[in-house]
């Protein structure tokens, strides 16, 4: 169960500086009305950063880091291996790993990299970017951060055409808001200097893959709130990172969502608007010739409303807006998809929805819940994340706390469709439960969001969790080859997890 520590939590509002002491945070006040599941507005998400730098460096040399073996976390036929360890592969006591995401080979998916917020001790809020790869399929894991000492935050991870991995990083220099992308050539054993690519707060990043036109184009979407650039806050580069150009402003100006490119390479951004739910799309930034620009702007019903500091997550949000597309050569080639975490109508505090488009995102499908769990169990469905395998597959993660009555103790569940979301499989339970509540690095929050990149016989996945008693990264390679509910276990037994060491 819960039990947030009380420390004070520092916000920008305007141009005043405001303080809340005690274990209820400023994203509680700010966001109080979202028990009600009303739309976060504006005004709200340009209160509600906390990438700016509180806390100074602190460092903690190696011969005084406290380790201990870093254990193998079972659910069943699933094994979780965590990636945030020191050059020996132990775990760091008392440090913190929060927000993962993940870039994957797709040329050889045994090599893949995880970045993270690495904060070097729980007494401090300066995080770094933690970054680690794996070239075993995930069996052993090399990690470190780049540019120790520099407070950096919002890792966003993914991977070009030929392998190569591409890691956005947010930084706040003087207080500005801006992005580095920083390339690695060799499956994230090395990382190159950097090239500056505008930014702000909550980015998301996505690179062309479709072999066409735009191959290899970078595409950036953040919060216009903590900018580098006021309400321009788009950014593409179309010469593979070399460079970015001037940013530009993008229609409705959607924040806390992602960006997906799809298979003739049209680019859709998806964010909340401040009114509702919006998916973004232009179908001409991938020519390297025309000035960027968007054609369409559609509003989404999810059959509820994201929610942000609230339940198990109160200081962060509980979940982003995924835009995916189907980039397979099958019947659902370009469907578009958009899933999050939102507060339907009722007593039901959060559920996982999915609508569908089957048109290029002109019109859009009645929402389709998710999880299977009773809808009056008050149970919370939180960190929805979405991908699509290259041969249409759709998988969903989500951590799930219908096991855990009344409290915020959770699960991570996967499901998957094969019939474009119009229906999904059972949800099944792939990790232990764990706390959401501990090890808080000075933040009340386990970050705001989980990864993951799907092929066709895999999910790989990258996900917070506190199994050591404090937040740490793991990554779960999940099968999906028709057997993954055959390992002999019935989902919410006890005997169905257990920790391992290596």
């Amino acid at each position: 169960m819960m039990s947030p520590r009380a420390f004070p939590l520092f916000f920008v509002a305007g141009t005043a500086v405001v303080c809340f002491a005690g274990s209820v945070g400023f994203a509680e006040a700010v966001f109080a009305d979202e028990s009600v599941s009303q739309h976060v507005t504006r005004e709200d998400a340009n209160q509600f950063h906390n990438e700016q730098q509180d806390d100074p460096y602190v460092a903690v040399p190696l011969a005084e880091r406290v380790t201990e073996p870093a254990r193998k976390w079972r659910r069943g036929a699933f094994l979780s291996v965590q990636v945030n360890v020191d050059g020996a592969g132990n775990n760091i006591v008392d440090d913190a790993a929060n927000e993962p995401s993940i870039a994957v080979d797709l040329t050889d998916s045994s090599n893949v990299a995880i970045g993270w917020r690495q904060f070097d001790t729980i007494t401090s809020n300066f995080r770094q970017a933690g970054w680690s790869s794996t070239s075993d399929s995930g069996a052993t894991w090399t990690a470190s951060v780049i540019n120790p000492g520099v407070f950096r935050s919002d890792p966003v991870l993914d991977s070009d055409s030929q392998g190569n991995f591409y890691y956005n990083s947010l930084s706040v220099p003087g207080g500005t808001f801006t992005c580095d992308v920083f390339r690695s050539f060799d499956g994230g054993a090395t990382w190159d200097d950097g090239v500056f690519a505008a930014g702000g707060d909550k980015q998301w990043m996505a690179i062309d893959r479709s072999g066409g036109l735009g191959d290899g184009h970078i595409y950036s979407n953040w919060s216009e709130f903590a900018s580098c650039c006021g309400p321009t806050s788009f950014v593409r580069s179309t010469d593979g990172g070399d460079s970015y150009e001037s940013p530009i402003s993008i229609p409705r100006q959607p924040f806390w969502g992602t960006t997906a490119v799809g298979p003739n390479g049209d680019t859709y951004v998806s964010g909340n608007d401040g009114g509702g739910i919006t998916v973004v799309k232009s179908t001409t930034l991938k020519d390297p010739g025309l000035a960027p620009a968007f054609d369409s702007d559609v509003t989404v019903d999810l059959g509820g409303n994201p929610r942000a500091s609230a339940g198990p997550n109160p200081g962060g949000l509980l979940g982003q807006i995924w835009v995916a597309v189907d980039n397979s050569l099958g019947p659902r080639s370009g469907w578009v998809y958009v899933l999050a975490s939102v507060n339907p109508p009722g007593a039901d505090p959060l559920d996982i929805h999915m609508v569908r488009s089957e048109d290029g995102g002109a019109t859009w499908s009645a929402p389709v819940r998710v999880n299977d769990d009773a809808g009056d169990n008050n149970a919370w469905q939180w960190f929805g994340t979405l991908s699509v395998a290259p041969n249409g597959r759709l998988d969903a993660i989500w951590v799930d706390t219908r096991a855990d009555s009344g409290g915020f103790d959770s699960e991570l569940y996967y499901a998957s469709s094969e019939d474009g979301g119009i229906t999904w499989s059972a949800n099944r339970a792939v990790s232990p439960a764990f706390d959401p509540s501990l090890g808080y690095p000075q933040q009340n929050k386990i970050g705001d969001y989980y990864d993951m990149v799907s092929e066709d016989e895999f999910v790989h996945i990258a996900y917070t969790a506190t199994f050591n008693g404090e937040q740490d990264v793991y990554y779960l390679r999940l099968p999906t080859n028709g057997n993954i509910f055959d390992d002999g276990f019935e989902s919410g037994t006890t005997d169905e997890w257990s920790a391992t060491v290596p």
